[in-house]
């Protein structure tokens, strides 16, 4: 799939969802996923494709299956994935990317518990931001716009000043419905996402500007700046 071009606008923080947008964690999730398929009877190749960038415990809700407590089903998901995360990478030059970012001005917005999300991030190699908005913070998840409110609340700006980094629908109509700008990340899905929004495939090359008024735009750096900052 093509990249299309950058955002041109100039924000004052970035938002990033984090399974599939800043970290690799499909093949551990999906391991965990397909044994709860299985264990109640829902169809693996039809389930998978609904688990990524929603709260577990929505995933589970949805199934309608008579019988089962989604907190608590919900509750076991989150141990098991804290126990496995064999695989767990960062997607292609996203390390480099958020060094590159003033401390201040951007969050993680997730789907998973902080509990998980923390694990993956370590896993992953993945910096803490100050700011980080998990399940645990709202009470509707994506694609909900609660959970990117709340992030540009507590870097104290407005949502519609942020851009909003996501790999999944769910997340790409959470920022939409918070009203910012959304850039969408491929790396991590085989299967096509139609948007209409920009895109990119992975943060390899990827750079970003800070003007005097501490405002953020994206850039595109040389290969050679690119992989000597990757450390090639």
């Amino acid at each position: 799939m093509p990249e299309r071009h950058l955002p041109a606008a100039a924000y004052h923080a970035f938002l990033f969802d984090m399974d599939g947008t800043l970290l690799n964690s499909i093949a551990a999730a999906e391991r965990i996923w397909t044994r709860w398929a299985m264990r109640h009877g829902v169809d693996v190749a039809t389930f998978l494709p609904t688990i990524h960038g929603v709260r577990a415990i929505d995933t589970i809700a949805r199934q309608h299956l008579p019988g089962v407590d989604a907190a608590a089903e919900a509750e076991q998901i989150t141990r098991e994935e804290i126990d496995d995360v064999e695989g767990v990478v960062h997607v292609p030059g996203a390390l480099a990317f958020l060094e590159q970012l003033p401390p201040s001005q951007w969050a993680i917005v997730t789907s998973a518990p902080m509990a998980l999300a923390l694990r993956r991030m370590e896993a992953a190699g993945i910096p803490r931001p100050g700011v980080m908005v998990t399940a645990e913070d709202v009470s509707a998840g994506k694609p909900d716009p609660a959970c990117y409110r709340l992030a540009a609340e507590r870097l104290q700006v407005a949502a519609q000043a942020c851009l909003v980094f996501e790999d999944a629908e769910a997340g790409i109509r959470a920022g939409e419905a918070a009203g910012a700008d959304v850039l969408v990340v491929t790396a991590t899905h085989g299967h096509p996402l139609l948007t209409a929004h920009s895109r990119i495939e992975d943060y390899q090359g990827l750079g970003v500007e800070v003007d005097a008024d501490g405002l953020m735009r994206l850039s595109r750096r040389c290969r050679e700046q690119a992989l000597l900052t990757q450390g090639a």
